[in-house]
C-alpha cells in the first residue's frame, strides 16, 4: 500500500484519537486499551513499510502517549466490574451490531428450513433429534404434559446442569470462530433447524400453544443469547478471514478480544435463562397470564439492553 493511501485511510481516526487523549475522553479503560492496540498495529505496519517516513514518527509519538497514560493509571476499582456491564458490553453490542444481524439472519433462515423440512417430511424431526426424544415427547403428549421433560430432574440439579451446558455452548460458538465464521454459521444453522423442526412437530400434534409458552419462558433469553454468542464467533472468525490493513495474526487478536467481550456479555443471560428453565418452566399449571408476563418481561429486557440502551448510551453517555 502506498504511504499516501495509508495516511488517507487512517488520518481522521488518528486525529480523533489525539483529541480523545488531549481531553481524556474514553468510553472505558478497556476502550483506551483498544485504541492503544489499534495505534500500535498501525505503527507496526508503518515501521515495516515506511520506516523513515514522518508518519512513522508521528505514530510512534502517539503510541508513547497512550502507553504512558495506560501504565501510569491507578489500579482500577471494583467499579470496573459495573462499567463493564453498564457501558462496555452495550457499546460493544452496538459497534458489532452487523454481526448480530448476520447471526440472527442465519438463525431465522435455518428455523424456516426446519419448519419446511418437517412439513414435507414427518420423519425429519426424528432425524434431527433422535427417536428417543421424539418417542418420549409423544408419550408425554398422551399423558397431557407435552413439556414434562423439564420436570424430570430436581430443580437445583436441572438449573446447574442447564447453566453449565448453556455457557459451554456459548463459548463453543465463540471458539468455532478460530475455524472461520463459516463454522459458526454451521453451529447456528444446526440449532435453528432443530428448533424449527421441533416446533413444527409440536404443531402437528396439536400442542404448539401450550408448548410454546413453556419453552419461551426461558427460550426468550436463551435464544437471544445463542444468537449473540454466534455473533461473537462470527466477529472472531471474520478477523481471520478479512484482516484488512493488519497482519492476519494482529487482526485475529483484535477480533478475538471484541468477540470475547460479546460472549462474556451473554453469561448472565444464560444463567437467568437456566434458572427459569430449572425452576419455573416445569410449572405447566400456572395461568397463561403469568407465563405471558414472564415472557414479556424477558422480551422487554432484550429490547432495552441490547437495542435501546446501547443507542442511548452512544449518544448521551459514551464519554467521560
Amino acid at each position: 500500500m502506498r504511504e499516501s493511501v495509508f495516511i488517507k485511510q487512517n488520518i481522521d481516526k488518528w486525529r480523533n484519537y489525539e483529541y480523545r487523549i488531549s481531553r481524556g475522553q474514553y468510553e472505558s479503560p478497556s476502550h483506551k486499551a483498544d485504541i492503544y492496540i489499534d495505534v500500535s498495529s498501525d505503527l507496526s505496519f508503518a515501521q515495516s513499510h515506511y520506516p523513515h517516513a514522518e508518519i512513522t514518527s508521528y505514530l510512534n509519538a502517539l503510541t508513547v502517549k497512550l502507553h504512558n497514560e495506560i501504565y501510569n493509571e491507578k489500579h482500577e476499582s471494583w467499579l470496573r466490574i459495573v462499567t463493564f456491564w453498564t457501558r462496555e458490553v452495550p457499546l460493544t453490542m452496538l459497534k458489532e451490531r452487523k454481526y448480530i444481524l448476520i447471526s440472527l439472519a442465519i438463525f431465522l433462515v435455518s428455523i424456516a428450513i426446519g419448519v419446511i423440512s418437517t412439513v414435507y417430511d414427518e420423519s425429519f424431526p426424528r432425524l434431527i433429534m433422535g427417536d428417543y426424544y421424539i418417542d418420549m415427547t409423544l408419550e408425554n403428549i398422551k399423558e397431557g404434559k407435552p413439556m414434562n421433560v423439564y420436570a424430570m430432574d430436581p430443580d437445583m440439579n436441572s438449573f446447574l446442569g442447564i447453566m453449565f451446558n448453556n455457557v459451554r455452548v456459548a463459548f463453543i460458538a465463540f471458539i468455532f470462530g478460530i475455524f472461520t465464521s463459516i463454522a459458526v454459521g454451521y453451529f447456528l444453522f444446526s440449532n435453528g433447524i432443530m428448533l424449527g423442526a421441533f416446533f413444527t412437530f409440536l404443531f402437528s400434534q396439536g400442542v404448539l400453544g401450550q408448548s410454546w409458552t413453556a419453552v419461551m419462558l426461558h427460550g426468550t433469553l436463551e435464544l437471544t443469547a445463542i444468537v449473540i454468542a454466534g455473533a461473537a464467533g462470527i466477529a472472531f472468525g471474520n478477523g481471520w478471514l478479512f484482516p484488512g490493513t493488519y497482519s492476519r495474526m494482529t487482526s485475529l487478536k483484535r477480533s478475538a478480544k471484541r468477540g470475547l467481550k460479546i460472549v462474556v456479555g451473554t453469561v448472565p443471560v444464560f444463567i437467568v435463562s437456566a434458572f427459569i428453565e430449572g425452576f419455573l418452566t416445569r410449572h405447566f399449571e400456572w395461568p397463561l397470564a403469568i407465563k405471558l408476563t414472564l415472557i414479556g418481561a424477558s422480551t422487554v429486557f432484550v429490547v432495552i439492553y441490547y437495542i435501546i440502551y446501547p443507542y442511548w448510551l452512544s449518544h448521551n453517555g459514551s464519554t467521560k
